[in-house]
């Protein structure tokens, strides 16, 4: 007897953690409802700062905690040296 049922094609994941700054994304977009292209965009309007100011900018004005702020700007910064 032959099987006619069709075979599904079983799709391999990733098992490699995210790591690095990146690791924070998911986290970052679930807490402040924006997608991480914007919070970049607001990044490099201010390209000219430092990362700390940068970082200040993040939390003062749009109430971003720390870290999320610096793994922002740190991942920025890796692709945008300067």
């Amino acid at each position: 007897m032959t099987d006619v049922r069709p075979r599904r094609k079983v799709l391999e994941m990733s098992t490699e953690k995210v790591k690095g700054p990146a690791s924070y994304f998911p986290s970052i977009e679930k807490n402040y409802g924006k997608p991480i292209a914007h919070w970049l965009s607001i990044i490099d309007a201010m390209r000219e700062k430092k990362h700390s100011e940068m970082v200040a900018v993040l939390k003062a004005e749009h109430a971003m905690g720390h870290g999320h702020a610096n793994a922002l700007v740190a991942h920025y910064r890796a692709g945008n040296p300067g």
